[in-house]
């Protein structure tokens, strides 16, 4: 590995993400990408007793389901990075702990993907052959842990976000032939002031800029090389204002840059008001929908960056700011 400027790291032996797998719940799978999903819920409890236990199970069979699609025994795996937005990240390590593997809890909120997809690049660069990356979230626990119970039917305002049900697992080998991580670029903790909890974009937003242009100032490279620069989950108002921030800087993204986010659903349709967010919302639409869109060579080179809101209900009924992290890989064909 190389250290290119600030913050960014270059694999000599790029490693390859070998396999995806997803799983969402009903509303996911009433949007505009349904189809590119492994599996889809009829219901937010997929059996279980309480939205806690969905989540877990969710996260457990996604994981499963990588494994086996990848076709690698799973005792050629090293280790698992996994996290979610619950207390203590009980989804990852209830639903996970009966697969026997070395096992890193991650939290980076809704960055958590990325953040583990990077952690597993540098483990496969140096020790590892293969490692399982995986994150999730729940719409009904991530409400009934950040905001209000589902129970008083509370009005969301028009920035609020909807977070994703689902969960997203990716499979980081040391040798392949490719998708490759060729670089990442570890994000800083960046906080401008924000305290709206229904406005996580505006929150994340400038983390995501600081990142995308750190990378872009130690690589060398300028937007048109890629041909997709993706965010984790800042919605229609956080896309819109990172545009706005980049321009500023000297990058005009508008004519590659999406949202995992903005992609999921139907904004017209389906009411998510600003689009989704979560750890799932990453993990999933990258999952689904761009590693297909990598396997088939319609994307050659994309840069993903991830975006988290690092918060919790206690710092939010303490008055605190939110601050924002992203974390950004790229990878090439």
């Amino acid at each position: 590995m190389q250290k290119l400027g600030k913050q960014t790291i270059k694999f000599d032996n790029p490693p390859t993400i070998t396999e995806c797998a997803s799983i969402v719940g009903p509303k996911e799978a009433q949007g505009p990408l349904s189809k590119y999903f492994d599996n889809t819920l009829d219901d937010e409890f997929w059996g279980e007793k309480t939205w806690e236990k969905a989540e877990s199970k969710i996260i457990k069979e996604t994981v499963n389901l990588v494994i086996n699609k990848s076709g690698i025994s799973i005792d050629d795996f090293d280790c698992l990075f996994a996290g979610d937005l619950l207390n203590q990240c009980i989804s990852s390590s209830f639903g996970l702990r009966g697969l026997n593997l070395p096992f890193f809890g991650v939290f980076g909120a809704c960055s958590t993907f990325v953040e583990s997809m990077s952690l597993a690049a540098i483990c496969a660069e140096s020790f590892a052959n293969n490692v399982v990356c995986a994150t999730s979230s729940h719409f009904c626990s991530a409400e009934k842990q950040f905001r209000f119970p589902l129970e008083l039917g509370n009005q969301r305002p028009p920035t609020s976000q909807w977070t994703v049900t689902g969960s997203g697992a990716a499979v980081i080998s040391k040798n392949g032939n490719g998708p490759y991580i060729t670089h990442i670029t570890p994000g800083k903790i960046v906080d401008m002031g924000i305290k709206d909890g229904n406005n996580m974009g505006a929150a994340m937003a400038p983390a995501f800029a600081d990142t995308l242009t750190t990378h872009f100032l130690d690589t060398g490279r300028s937007p048109s090389y890629y041909d997709a620069i993706i965010s984790g989950d800042l919605g229609h108002i956080g896309k819109e204002i990172v545009i706005d921030i980049m321009k500023s800087q000297g990058y005009n993204i508008k004519s590659n840059y999406n949202d995992c986010g903005v992609l999921i659903f139907d904004k017209n349709e389906q009411d998510t008001h600003s689009g989704g967010s979560g750890c799932a919302c990453c993990g999933t639409v990258f999952s689904g929908y761009f590693f297909k869109q990598l396997q088939d060579k319609k994307i050659k080179k994309m840069l993903l960056i991830a975006t988290g809101a690092l918060m919790n209900s206690t710092s939010s009924q303490q008055g605190e700011t939110i601050p924002g992290i992203a974390h950004a890989i790229s990878i090439e064909l």
